[in-house]
């Protein structure tokens, strides 16, 4: 059976997106436009949860947000003025329908809703421990024994239980929360996952990115910071710090590959990051060639960049296909080998006969750039050149993103020579590490002073890796958030 869904290319997988609104009467109907502009950072689930006073409302689905959220059918049953929502993609937990955040629990105090985006990583070892305290877990997912933990915790408000649960958690996270008379967001003391703060008229909304402010017509405010809680209430906003300051190390694969390029992130626009990144990249590794093209669409504003710095014709030589839905055709081997057409086209008259620069942002596998080398010589191409904007991803990542098993990165298994045989370039190369850090404004990677996480470049995990201590490299650079 060959799956062709556009997800599904050789590609790191987007984590999830989360977002919260407090005091709107279309509270439901901007999440599910804020989740919307989210559906990159998760195609598999969607839910919302609203209050309306005095029940809470809980719609999840399998699939995208288009295909249950723009019923008005739907809409209509999340009554209320609060509402928080989640777009998934699961790097935790089974693909099923008991996993699909927000999670809602009952408590002492009355309801409770959770969204995340992120991955813990002691989730295991504390869910263990709450088992053997007679804990029934409902789901799979790490984000659930934030819950219980909130459960077992020594009472007080929501707000008391949720801090007192993140603090016994390790990793990275990005949850929003509903109460029954507040939205809170929280975000991890190293700051590895996005989260920001807008305003809509009188409302305020908690979000992934600034792409789902947009979308509703709200105004950005300022990014959640590392280690802040943030609480939406009948009063306005108020923050609170309960974790103890950390240097903060945001995760550099939102700049390359993962954000929206009309999102900002930390005060840098994510699509001028893109071109710069580029732009360094032909400075450190130039080729010869007549047109620079993007392989679509991710690779599209390095591409440019590459393209203003080295001074060479930029083309869509590659036209992808939008419309791609999942499709199951018999598992001949000459079916399979036409799947990547099936997003991904060759432009012949803007390549034939003509030196080929292909800039991608990455290679994970390898499968799908020895695809597209392939379609583009075809296609006539005199020489192909592969380049791409991020370093080789040899490490997988724990912190949010899906990544394969270490063994299945190409660029663990293999030299960079080796790889270009793999996917039959004439030359390949990517940026280096610290011309990845002067694209983002750093004299190069200070190890004494590193600003972002980029621990699939280097193995250097910011993190403690609690349900992975059998691995020493990681445990050596490892940090264990801890208030």
């Amino acid at each position: 059976m060959l799956t062709t869904h556009p997800f599904d290319d050789d590609k790191l997988r987007e984590e999830c997106g989360v977002f919260g609104i407090f005091a709107n009467t279309q509270a439901a109907a901007i999440t599910a436009l804020g989740l919307h502009a989210l559906q990159h950072r998760g195609q598999e689930a969607a839910g919302i949860v609203s209050f309306d006073g005095n029940r809470f409302h809980l719609q999840h689905t399998m699939g995208l947000v288009g295909d249950h959220f723009s019923s008005e059918a739907v809409i209509a049953k999340l009554k209320g003025g609060q509402a928080i929502g989640h777009v998934r993609y699961a790097t935790t937990g089974d693909t099923t329908i008991r996993n699909v955040q927000p999670l809602y629990a009952d408590f002492e105090f009355g309801g409770f809703a959770l969204a995340h985006n992120g991955n813990l990583t002691n989730a295991q070892t504390l869910r263990r421990q709450l088992v053997r305290r007679g804990c029934l877990f409902q789901s799979t997912t790490d984000t659930e024994v934030i819950v219980h933990l909130m459960a077992i915790a020594r009472g007080g408000s929501p707000v008391d239980r949720l801090i007192e649960a993140v603090r016994q958690v390790e990793g990275a996270f990005s949850l929003v929360a509903l109460t029954s008379d507040a939205v809170i967001g929280v975000r991890d003391p190293l700051g590895v996952r996005p989260l920001v703060l807008g305003k809509l008229g009188d409302t305020h909304i908690l979000t992934s990115e600034t792409c789902a402010l947009d979308i509703v017509g709200a105004d950005f405010i300022r990014d959640v910071e590392p280690g802040e809680m943030v609480v939406l209430d009948k009063d306005g906003v108020h923050s609170m710090r309960p974790f103890q300051p950390q240097n903060r190390r945001f995760c550099i694969f939102e700049y390359i590959y993962f954000a929206r390029p009309d999102s900002v992130m930390e005060g840098t626009s994510v699509y001028q990051a893109r071109q710069r990144i580029g732009r360094e990249l032909a400075r450190e590794a130039g080729v010869p060639a007549d047109v620079v093209v993007p392989v679509p669409d991710s690779g599209v504003p390095a591409a440019l960049g590459y393209a203003m710095e080295a001074g060479v014709p930029f083309d869509l030589g590659i036209i992808r296909n939008h419309y791609v839905g999942r499709t199951f055709i018999e598992p001949t081997d000459q079916i399979r080998h036409l799947g990547v057409k099936l997003k991904h086209n060759a432009n012949r008259a803007m390549i034939e006969g003509k030196r080929v620069v292909l800039v991608d942002d990455s290679i994970v596998r390898g499968t799908t750039s020895k695809k597209i080398v392939e379609m583009v010589r075809a296609a006539g191409a005199a020489e192909v050149h592969m380049r791409i904007s991020s370093p080789p991803t040899s490490h997988p990542c724990f912190y949010g993103i899906d990544t394969p098993e270490q063994s299945k990165l190409l660029a663990h298994r293999l030299s960079v020579d080796e790889m270009r045989d793999f996917i039959k370039a004439d030359s390949l190369a990517f940026i280096s590490l610290d011309g990845l850090y002067r694209a983002m404004g750093e004299p190069k990677r200070d190890p004494s002073n590193i600003r972002y996480c980029d621990a699939c470049f280097t193995g250097d995990y910011p993190i403690a890796l609690t349900d992975n201590l059998d691995s020493p490299p990681v445990e050596a650079n490892a940090v264990r958030i801890r208030a």
